[in-house]
C-alpha cells in the first residue's frame, strides 16, 4: 500500500470489476460558442443517448460536455452548471447505472455539485495534481486540494462520489513536469486522495499506451482506467492491465467523436469487452 487509507475498488464504484464506461457528449450547452438548442432538448437527446447504452450493455454512463469548445479554464459559469445538471439528473431518472461527470476544462468542483445533485457515482477530473498546459490554458494549480476540501464540505452524501484523475492527460502539454513519470503522478495523485486515475493517449481517439497503463498500475494500489482511444479490437487487451475502460469515439459513426451513436459500433465493443 502507498497510503495508510485503503482504497476504494473499481467494482465498489461501477458495480463491475474490468468496467466498460461510456461517454455521452452533450449537446453544446447554453452559453456555449456552438449553442442552439433549449435545456429540455439537450436532456432528451442526453437521456436517449444513455438509453441506448444502457440497453447495449455498459457498465457506468460519463457525461462530458465537449462539444462547448473552446472551454473555459477551470471556471464555468451558472448556464452551463445548471443545464448539465438538468441532463444529469434527467439520466439519473432514465437509467440506473453509476453515472459520472466531467466539466471542461478542469471544472472539477462544478462538476462534483452537479454529481451530488444528481446522486451520480463519480467525477472524472482534469489538474488534479501536478501543472500542465493545456489548449484552453495553463492549469497552473493542482486541484486536489480545494477539491476535497469543498467534497469533505459537501457532507457525508458528496464522499461517496469517487475522484478519477486524469495523469499526464491528453490535449495537453507537459513541458513543465517532464522530469516527473507517469508513475510519478500515479503516486502522486493516490497520495492525494484521488480514488483512480485515468490514463490517455495524446488526444481524443489516440490510443493509450500500454506501457502507460503497466507503469501507472505497479505505482499505485487505485484504479486505473483507460481514457482514451479504445476500439473493439483493444478492449480485450486494455482490460487485462486497467480496471475500467471509457469509450466515445468508437461507438460513434465512422469512429468520430461528434458523431451520432452507431448501433452496430456499439454492439460490437460491448461483445469484445465481454469476450464474445
Amino acid at each position: 500500500m502507498n497510503t495508510p487509507y485503503p482504497p476504494r475498488t473499481i467494482a465498489s464504484i461501477l458495480r463491475r470489476e474490468r468496467a466498460i464506461v461510456a461517454m455521452v457528449h452533450l449537446l453544446p450547452l447554453p452559453g456555449s460558442p456552438r449553442s442552439s438548442h433549449s435545456p429540455r432538448e439537450i436532456a432528451e437527446d442526453a437521456v436517449q443517448q444513455a438509453r441506448v447504452l444502457a440497453d447495449a450493455g455498459f457498465d457506468a454512463i460519463l457525461l462530458e460536455n465537449m462539444h462547448d469548445a473552446p472551454y473555459l479554464a477551470r471556471e464555468v459559469d451558472a448556464a452551463t452548471i445548471a443545464a448539465f445538471t438538468r441532463c444529469a439528473c434527467e439520466v439519473r431518472s432514465a437509467i440506473d447505472l453509476p453515472l459520472g461527470v466531467q466539466i471542461l476544462a478542469g471544472a472539477n468542483r462544478a462538476a462534483l455539485g452537479v454529481a451530488l445533485a444528481a446522486e451520480c457515482a463519480f467525477i472524472r477530473a482534469e489538474g488534479f495534481v501536478f501543472a500542465s498546459v493545456a489548449d484552453e490554458g495553463l492549469l497552473a494549480t493542482a486541484d486536489a486540494g480545494p477539491l476535497l476540501r469543498a467534497r469533505r464540505a459537501l457532507g457525508e452524501e458528496a464522499q461517496r462520489i469517487a475522484i478519477f484523475c486524469d495523469i499526464k492527460k491528453k490535449h495537453s502539454s507537459h513541458a513543465i513536469t517532464a522530469d516527473t513519470s507517469i508513475a510519478e503522478h500515479a503516486h502522486a495523485a493516490e497520495f492525494f486522495g484521488a480514488d483512480g486515475v485515468i490514463v490517455t493517449g495524446s488526444a481524443t481517439g489516440m490510443v493509450t499506451p500500454i506501457a502507460d497503463l503497466d507503469a501507472a498500475r505497479d505505482a499505485c494500489a487505485i484504479p486505473v482506467c483507460v481514457g482514451s482511444g479504445a476500439t473493439a479490437a483493444t478492449v480485450q487487451d486494455l482490460l487485462r492491465v486497467a480496471d475500467a475502460v471509457i469509450v466515445g469515439s468508437d461507438l460513434k459513426r465512422d469512429g468520430v467523436w461528434w458523431k451520432p451513436l452507431d448501433p452496430a459500433r456499439i454492439a460490437a465493443f460491448v461483445r469484445a469487452a465481454h469476450g464474445g
